[in-house]
């Protein structure tokens, strides 16, 4: 038998380009930029607004919120809840705004008030400017038998807000009520 000598040679190499790669990233590249310029052309910023909405009926928003200032603390209710901070034409305090902290979070108002309505009006004037504000009613009827409803928003400082409106007595042409408006943790 004869030996075989094989004449060494280099190992047979393959060029491997990447150029097909970077033509990939490239398109992707070019697709995103294309997507976020569309983006901004087509999408401008929305700004919020704090008016209140027009209801036509009803009562009608007092031009100044006093009875129900001072539940507005710094930082307390957020931006997006200070819109309930309402009352009716002719609403008066009937007393000091109390900051009770009795609520399921850490903050809670109250305010004692009186108004020249009745308690269907006054309570269809809350209904109709809150759920126009986005507050969802969960209920109605207070558990001794008053009129009463119970408002939540899911406030921008993460928390859920619950607004109360409590018929407590009417006599005399004067309806008087309590306002309350606290943070709550969990949803309802």
């Amino acid at each position: 038998m004869e030996r075989v000598n094989d004449d060494l040679k280099p190992p047979l190499t393959t060029t491997t380009s990447i150029l097909p790669a970077a033509i990939i990233i490239g398109i992707a590249v070019v697709t995103l930029a294309t997507f976020m310029i569309v983006n901004l052309v087509a999408n401008p910023t929305v700004t919020t607004s704090t008016t209140q909405p027009v209801i036509v009926g009803g009562l009608a928003t007092a031009a100044s919120n006093a009875p129900v200032a001072g539940c507005h603390q710094a930082g307390s209710p957020p931006g997006n809840i200070l819109g309930a901070l309402i009352v009716p034409v002719h609403t008066t305090s009937a007393g000091p705004v109390v900051h009770a902290n009795g609520g399921a979070g850490d903050y809670d108002c109250l305010a004692y008030l009186t108004t020249t309505t009745s308690a269907g009006s006054l309570l269809g004037y809350y209904q109709t400017h809150l759920e126009a504000q986005g507050w969802s009613l969960f209920s109605s009827g207070g558990a001794t038998g008053t009129p009463q409803l119970l408002f939540q928003k899911a406030g921008t400082d993460t928390f859920y807000w619950v607004v109360g409106i409590t018929v407590t007595n009417s006599a005399g042409g004067a309806l008087r009520w309590t306002y309350r408006i606290y943070q709550n943790s969990s949803t309802f």
